[in-house]
């Protein structure tokens, strides 16, 4: 594995001297210039994950169509998700932004005495091997992942910005990232957080975010895929995680109106089994919200990006209301 690693060490580094070096500086940002070397090997893993939704998820989609793509443009828009966040501009924003604020606040805790914890030292000797170590904090940030993605379904302001992502009625493999900025930009933020607090590697952090939305982009493929009986409850495929985008078994658990759902896991199907929010029936529904069908009021969620970036502010705002 050494010699991927110092193919892909080579190509960020000639793709920040020859790209990315040159433009910060023209920017006046030399003050910057680590960042944007992390930045650059964002973009690249970015590169790297859209020619393997391309060549391979794209290969599925095509041989095994759980319905025909008749919604172009709205397809479209989830590429210009995809390519913003997968090509790191959300982590520009993080770097440049909001993770000078978290250093500020980290030092501050560290001044204060607050520890952090390094799993990979649980266990000397078998925590400490690299790839024990990378399924450890894989499985701790899924678990995370699991409760954040519920509490998206279980507050109305967060449910308010994170239906967007549930409101595409075309889902294929770039629906992932067709999420609300904000709503993006908490995650980012409790998870640069989590990985301060238990010490992971910025190498090994990498690793599970590439590897997370990899997974991601085949769950949301648009392809009739199961794993199987067995396999269902060992890693989520996308039959299972398109119930979750399923008109009402994904967005309410107590019926019509409500907030809630069924299968939140990201990657193991572990915790909706351990919490009882999974539901493994083999059906391929219609996906969407309930409130944007013409018969439930035909809510308008919006068709470009920056209309449904407005519409999910609007209903943010209009979640904070007493009802009358």
């Amino acid at each position: 594995m050494d010699w991927i690693s110092n193919i892909f060490d080579s190509l960020q580094l000639a793709l920040y001297e020859s790209l990315v070096q040159p433009l910060v500086f023209g920017l006046g940002l030399g003050n910057l210039l680590e960042d944007a070397f992390d930045a650059t090997g964002w973009l690249l893993w970015g590169l790297v994950q859209i020619a393997v939704i391309l060549l391979g998820i794209g290969l599925l989609e095509r041989r095994w169509p759980v319905e025909p793509v008749t919604d172009r443009a709205a397809v479209r828009t989830d590429v210009i998700y995809t390519l913003i966040h997968r090509l790191g501009l959300v982590r520009l924003v993080m770097f440049f932004s909001i993770e000078p604020l978290w250093d500020g606040i980290a030092g501050r805790l560290r001044l204060a005495g607050l520890p952090t914890w390094q799993l990979d030292a649980l266990w000397p000797g078998v925590t400490d091997v690299a790839w024990v170590s990378f399924l450890l904090y894989l499985v701790v940030f899924d678990f995370v992942n699991y409760w954040l993605h519920r509490a998206q379904h279980q507050f109305n302001w967060w449910w308010a910005l994170h239906s967007l992502h549930h409101s595409q009625r075309q889902m294929t493999m770039w629906s992932d990232n067709r999420v609300h900025l904000l709503d993006d930009i908490i995650l980012a933020t409790a998870f640069a957080l989590l990985a301060r607090l238990i010490g992971i590697e910025p190498g090994q952090f990498v690793a599970i975010v590439v590897v997370t939305q990899l997974h991601e982009s085949l769950q949301h493929a648009n392809a009739r895929i199961s794993f199987g009986r067995l396999g269902e409850r060992l890693l989520i495929s996308p039959r299972f995680h398109r119930l979750h985008h399923s008109i009402g078994i994904g967005h309410e658990s107590e019926g019509r109106g409500t907030l809630g759902g069924h299968n939140f896991g990201v990657l193991l199907p572990l915790w909706d089994m351990l919490f009882r929010t999974s539901n493994f029936e083999n059906r391929f529904d219609a996906t969407g919200v309930r409130d944007q069908l013409p018969e439930e009021g035909g809510r308008d969620y919006g068709r470009g990006f920056w209309r449904q970036q407005w519409l999910g502010l609007t209903r943010l705002a209009t979640s904070f209301r007493k009802p009358a």
